[in-house]
């Protein structure tokens, strides 16, 4: 993996903002719509969405009694809730990647409001700069359009095998300090920064023993069939999020150990009884096999991402 290659300097900026959705100014993002060729009726469409918006609080009792506040106009921000909103907020952000990306160094990543940028360089000298610039590049972004970059809730991570030692540095910028961490949690998934997984495989384990506990409880009261469904439903879902990451883990024994549990508790044998022709009856994947498929799948469906034979060469092999 890129990310962790001995050979480079690997560090990733972890941003969050305050609030994003409710910060959105609505004279900036008309005028960016603008930029990208929305312009006339429909720009005037989108213009009358966000005027002439009022909201209140509506606040009840234990009474069942209604307080209501004053109404309020809206001034900035897009609809929570809505199917235009999340769009319009990527439109707003859609060129804070062009101030960062200029050069290989660093690599940008936005999901919504979750910004993050990973920096790589061979030379340690030229890796803290590029650091401290980028920093500045999206603080003075997040500035101009009104933004606010929550520092408290902004990592640093330093990215580095087990052999390699880590480096400190201490970040800030205008006098406020971006804390280092090991290890966060990123969209469900935990990253510790050898990205061993560990920590991550922890909490799943902890998940799939409150799974076990409550399989166990409704083996007695409930079908296999249904007991089946369960699965799917709470360990199966569990087991396959982020899996194409964190499946070729060693500590993931540990999770095929409680898959294993799970299904002898559905199956109603005791733990002398072979696996295999078990999740062949239930008709579900063993860890490891589902690991394979989600691997396949995920070339299948981003094969533009890889390089194929015939790109390298035209003998049929």
């Amino acid at each position: 993996m890129e990310a962790l290659n001995s050979n480079k300097w690997v560090g990733g900026i972890l941003c969050d903002l305050t609030e994003a959705s409710d910060y959105v100014n609505h004279n900036i993002l008309l005028s960016k719509l603008e930029f990208y060729c929305i312009a006339g009726k429909a720009k005037n469409l989108i213009k009358s969405y966000f005027n002439d918006r009022y909201q209140r609080v509506r606040i009840k009792n234990t009474y069942l009694n209604n307080h209501f506040s004053e109404w309020e106009k809206v001034k900035q921000g897009v609809p929570q809730g809505s199917v235009l909103g999340p769009l319009f907020f990527l439109l707003y952000i859609n060129d804070l990647p062009g101030i960062i990306n200029d050069t290989h160094i660093s690599k940008p990543t936005i999901f919504a409001d979750d910004t993050n940028i990973i920096i790589t360089h061979p030379k340690i000298s030229a890796f803290k700069v590029e650091i401290n610039t980028v920093i500045e590049k999206i603080s003075n972004w997040f500035q101009t359009n009104l933004l606010v970059l929550n520092f408290n809730k902004t990592y640093y991570m330093h990215f580095s095998t087990k052999s390699k030692l880590l480096i400190d540095i201490q970040l800030s910028y205008k006098g406020n300090p971006i804390t280092n961490m090991l290890s966060t949690g990123f969209l469900g998934l935990t990253l510790d920064n050898t990205l061993s997984w560990n920590l991550h495989i922890e909490q799943l384990s902890s998940k799939l023993n409150s799974a076990c506990y409550v399989i166990r409880l409704l083996k007695t009261i409930i079908s296999t069939k249904n007991l089946s469904t369960v699965y799917f439903a709470y360990v199966h879902s569990i087991i396959t999020y982020g899996i194409v990451f964190w499946g070729s883990s060693p500590y993931s024994k540990s999770i095929f150990k409680l898959q294993k549990r799970v299904i002898r508790i559905i199956m109603k044998v005791d733990n002398r009884v072979s696996w295999r022709e078990l999740f062949k009856k239930l008709n579900i994947l063993p860890l490891y096999s589902q690991y394979i498929l989600s691997i396949l799948l995920f070339v299948v469906n981003n094969i533009e991402e890889f390089t194929i034979n015939s790109d390298v060469h035209s003998i049929r092999t």
